[in-house]
């Protein structure tokens, strides 16, 4: 019976290891794999039982973990993924950079906190991407930090989405360069980034070339939807002799000439940006505002100007108008705090504001953002506007950070810059003003004597919450404001 024991303990040995074969063989390489090492079997026969010691197994070195994505702060729950800088399959180390997000506020840089090989992406660009959700899988190495902890349960993932056309192309083995919005302008119309010529810094494709590839005679893109039909007019000319009698006018109606559309419709989403906006604005529809307009002489500022410029010029700083407009609104401010404060929901209190951080409105492809300078009251003039060209920079780029964003006490807007002239700006709340620049533009005037003189005017637009501000307290700080700007040398009595 021993013998008949032994021989049925190797037929189970057999088909033990061949099943352990067929598993390993079927095991999916985005697992985690086993070896398994047999043991040395001791085989031990007394009367009609057998005991076997079979096989153990131990694991690799290798430990997939689910990367999520972390709390980034300022009480954001989602965020837009703009570009992966990965792709499955890439080795990444620690610090490296994984993909690009964009929230409602700024956009961020994710890095990797482990060394390892990418095994999955979990969104594709432009999806919406949930803090505290798996961001990418990363088959860590033996030696990253981290991976001797437990690493957090997996969870079942949907099937990723077909590869978007515009998500991730390369050229010559290297990743396009594109902001965001030129990666939509591109979408939009159905060219390849691939397809255009780069003429930024690094290989970076700009939205100039974009336009200038579109104006390409090869680019075939949209040319059908617009067919021009020519419509003969000619019977519509009458050509009236006095020599000669009238002609007939035929009495056919004219047929209505039909305008072919010019493209389809088409829905997107809002967000990132513009999802901000529509928050910020709504919450902005329910503060009483009033408003106050007035007119500047800024006559006097222009020739200062104009002296200055040269000496800003040579140390590479772009020197305009509102550096020295926001340090006088910083001087107004001090005189008139109620205008640098910031009120609750219920607006129940007012909290007046130690510092002024005087926000910019930029008006950029991504939307409407609203960047600010922190302590104006602290800074001097040349100082504000190298400050103002860095936030111009980054905000045209799209790499403002929350900091920039955030912590606003006082706003304005410079419509100047587009052409406009007067405006009705609209409260960013928990602010309580905000004003609009309008261009500088040469008017006739009256001086004391009455004489009709050229004068440079710029018209200001204020609206303030109408709940704390009055409009005589609105009006004289808008005057000490004028008298700074009409006359530059006072502003350096109130300099400390």
């Amino acid at each position: 019976m021993a013998s008949t024991a032994l021989r049925r303990l190797k037929w189970e040995k057999f088909r033990f290891l061949n099943n352990l074969s067929k598993r390993k063989n079927n095991c999916n390489q985005n697992h985690t794999r086993t070896i398994c090492q047999r043991k040395t079997n001791q085989y031990i026969c007394h009367s009609q039982l057998v005991c076997c010691r079979t096989f153990h197994s131990s694991p690799v070195c290798h430990e997939l973990v689910q990367f999520k994505l972390a709390d980034i702060g300022e009480g954001i729950r989602e965020v837009q993924l703009k570009e992966w800088f990965v792709k499955v399959g890439d080795h990444v180390s620690q610090f490296d950079s994984i993909c690009e997000v964009q929230s409602d506020k700024a956009t961020v840089t994710i890095t990797s906190r482990y060394k390892g090989i990418i095994s999955k992406l979990y969104y594709d660009v432009e999806d919406i991407a949930l803090v505290s959700k798996p961001l990418v899988d990363i088959e860590t190495d033996a030696d990253s930090p981290g991976t001797t902890q437990s690493s957090p349960s997996s969870s079942e993932v949907s099937s990723s989405s077909s590869d978007d056309e515009h998500s991730m192309q390369r050229i010559r083995g290297r990743k396009v360069l594109a902001t965001p919005a030129v990666r939509r302008l591109a979408m939009e119309n159905k060219i390849k980034l691939s397809d255009v010529e780069a003429t930024g810094k690094d290989g970076r494709i700009l939205k100039d070339d974009i336009l200038k590839y579109m104006e390409d005679p090869s680019y075939e893109a949209f040319k059908e939807p617009h067919k021009h039909v020519k419509h003969d007019c000619s019977h519509l000319i009458v050509t009236v002799e006095p020599s000669k009698p009238a002609p007939v006018v035929s009495t056919t109606p004219i047929q209505p000439q039909i305008t072919l559309p010019v493209g389809k419709d088409y829905t997107e989403k809002i967000k990132g940006m513009r999802k901000a906006m529509v928050k910020t604005m709504t919450e902005a529809n329910n503060i009483p505002t009033f408003g106050y307009d007035d007119e500047f002489d800024m006559s006097a500022l222009v020739e200062l100007r104009s002296k200055v410029k040269a000496i800003t010029d040579e140390k590479g700083v772009k020197f305009s108008y509102m550096p020295i407009i926001m340090k006088a609104v910083s001087m107004a401010l001090t005189e008139f705090p109620m205008l640098n404060a910031s009120v609750d929901k219920s607006c129940e209190n007012i909290t007046y504001k130690a510092v002024h951080n005087i926000g910019i409105a930029m008006d950029t492809q991504d939307g409407l953002i609203v960047p600010n300078v922190k302590n104006v009251q602290s800074l001097s003039i040349f100082e504000l506007a190298a400050e103002l060209n860095r936030l111009q920079s980054l905000g045209l780029a799209g790499k403002l950070g929350t900091s920039d964003l955030s912590g606003g006490t006082f706003s304005l807007s410079n419509i100047g810059a587009i052409g406009g002239t007067y405006a009705r700006p609209v409260i960013l709340p928990p602010e309580v003003s905000i004003g609009a620049l309008g261009k500088i533009q040469a008017l006739p005037r009256y001086d004391n004597d009455g004489n009709i003189v050229k004068k440079n005017i710029m018209c200001v637009s204020w609206s303030a919450d109408h709940r704390v501000i009055e409009g005589a307290y609105m009006a004289r700080f808008s005057n000490l404001l004028k008298s700074f700007l009409e006359n530059p040398g006072l502003i350096m009595l109130y300099l400390r």
